[in-house]
């Protein structure tokens, strides 16, 4: 039903779109030249793996991931920092397809561990990672501090 595949500088146009859209989400003010520009520099970087999902050629979701290490474990880790599913494909399977293949080819890639976090009150998102098999971390407390 989706198709799933990394995406490449062709692709940016799409993704730039849905980045956009998923910024919103989080009460971001749309900026579609900035999410382009922002999707550009990732690409052309390579310092994030940013995948899409294809539903009859229109693409219809997106997640991006930030390659990174688990000191402690001395292990490749992957920080999956973006998912967002236009709303149109939402309650269909989309997210969680995603998300299955996501975890397929980390298992392939011999990643040590998937880490996300999501907004507290993003209920849906959680229900699903929670299915997937993934769980809220017990043994550390998470701490951020906005600079800018």
């Amino acid at each position: 039903m989706f198709k799933i595949l990394q995406a490449g500088r062709k692709n940016l146009q799409q993704v730039a779109h849905l980045f956009d859209q998923y910024r919103v989400f989080y009460k971001m003010p749309s900026d579609l030249t900035a999410a382009e520009c922002f999707v550009r520099n990732r690409l052309t970087q390579q310092d994030s793996l940013i995948f899409m999902a294809l539903k009859e050629n229109s693409t219809v979701g997106f997640m991006q991931v930030y390659p990174s290490f688990s000191s402690v474990a001395m292990q490749p880790i992957w920080l999956l920092n973006d998912l967002f599913i236009e709303p149109s494909a939402r309650r269909t399977g989309c997210a969680r397809r995603m998300m299955e293949y996501l975890q397929e080819k980390a298992r392939q890639q011999a990643i040590f561990s998937i880490k996300l976090a999501t907004a507290i009150n993003n209920h849906k998102a959680k229900s699903l990672y929670e299915s997937l098999g993934f769980q809220l971390n017990q043994d550390f407390d998470h701490y951020s501090k906005r600079i800018l």
